[in-house]
């Protein structure tokens, strides 16, 4: 191996050192080195030692520093990711209304596949027998094993409607589908009529149209309703806190609905305090696992604060705002900057939202979920 590769990998566990002990608080108070990190130097000693002295071939310098990045970065949370330049392509295009899709969410954490947690109706995933709980292996030919939670669902998607092969892990053996895309929501909601309700609102994203559109299309006539609304916020994992926000004053006006908290303990408050369109409308809120982020906020704050009756299962906790950096190499990063908590004692981030009616696994249709929301209408 040339001393001029050698020298680059040197670098690579260095600079991977370096941002260990950035994101290491007991390093950052000056706190002197831990028994245990004396430990971690040592093995990355022998590491060093055993690349230069005995590994069979050169390694390729550029991989082996974006595996370091990577593998510090994906490990923290599952919503933080180092993005290589494809997939920052992607991500710069997650917002675009044309995107083609196959209509799976996935889950993953750091080192195991991803898992399919939520299935949008009628989508081409479902009529291609996409199971819940079924773990991904490969997306289009890549490991999915290595890939962030973002990345995973990123590569689902794309500005073309050509069809993606994936290869699901099944129990006699490994199967590849080849599942077209196409455009599975032209917009950011449906609303469709049930009878003893207002209605039912499903929300597909928090992106900054949708209550726009509402404000035009169904909050006049729900003023006029005085039956439950039904809001489906089942496989609703996009959007911004920002749109979220907005929503929920259609149902509130209150000056803290509840907070995220920075690093250093620094709380920025969210408020609705705009007069509410719809401020007694009865609530009954469906969730799945896949109600993720903007609506799980959405889900826990009308549950608090306006005694809102949630149906489903209990979601998984993703509520968290990221911050988005762009590397000079091209690459970017995104990192969870702080979690959400609707009060000091209640901190949905890695908790979840626990419904009030819960739904077993395997009743997990539209048909189920209806039909325990009339349950629930009768007893009142």
């Amino acid at each position: 191996m040339s001393q001029k590769k050698i020298r680059i990998i040197l670098l690579t566990i260095f600079l991977t050192l370096c941002i260990f002990f950035f994101l290491d608080r007991t390093f950052l108070r000056g706190v002197s080195i831990s028994a245990s990190q004396n430990k971690t130097f040592k093995i990355l000693g022998t590491v060093i030692r055993l690349i230069r002295d005995d590994y069979v071939e050169e390694p390729n310098p550029q991989q082996t520093m974006d595996g370091a990045f990577k593998g510090i970065t994906d490990s923290l949370d599952v919503l933080s990711s180092y993005l290589d330049k494809e997939s920052l392509i992607k991500y710069n295009q997650r917002k675009d209304k044309d995107l083609k899709d196959i209509g799976i969410i996935l889950y993953k954490r750091y080192g195991s596949f991803p898992m399919v947690i939520g299935i949008k109706e009628n989508s081409p995933a479902e009529n291609e027998g996409v199971k819940l709980g079924e773990l991904i292996s490969t997306v289009d030919g890549q490991p999915t094993l290595m890939m962030s939670m973002l990345e995973a669902n990123l590569y689902l998607k794309d500005k073309e409607s050509h069809p993606i092969r994936i290869e699901i892990v099944r129990a006699n053996k490994n199967e590849v589908l080849t599942i077209p895309r196409t455009q599975v929501h032209t917009k950011p909601f449906d609303f469709n009529e049930a009878k003893n309700t207002s209605g039912i609102l499903k929300i597909h994203n928090f992106y900054s149209t949708l209550t726009t559109e509402l404000k035009k299309h169904v909050i006049p006539q729900l003023k006029k309703q005085t039956a439950p609304l039904i809001l489906d916020l089942r496989d609703c994992h996009e959007g911004d806190i920002e749109e979220a926000q907005r929503f929920i004053n259609y149902f509130l006006k209150k000056e803290k609905i509840g907070y995220f908290e920075k690093k250093g303990k620094f709380k920025e408050f969210l408020s609705c305090l705009e007069p509410a369109d719809i401020p007694t409308l009865p609530l009954i809120i469906w969730v799945n696992q896949a109600t993720i982020g903007p609506a799980e906020v959405v889900s826990a704050v009308l549950k608090k604060h306006r005694n809102a009756t949630v149906i489903g299962s209990q979601t998984l906790g993703l509520v968290a705002k990221q911050q988005f950096f762009t590397l000079d190499d091209g690459t970017g990063l995104v990192l969870t900057s702080a979690v959400f908590h609707l009060s000091p004692e209640e901190k949905l981030w890695q908790k979840g939202l626990v419904p009030d009616i819960k739904l077993k696994k395997e009743d997990q249709s539209s048909s189920d979920f209806l039909k325990k929301t009339y349950e629930i209408l009768q007893k009142k």
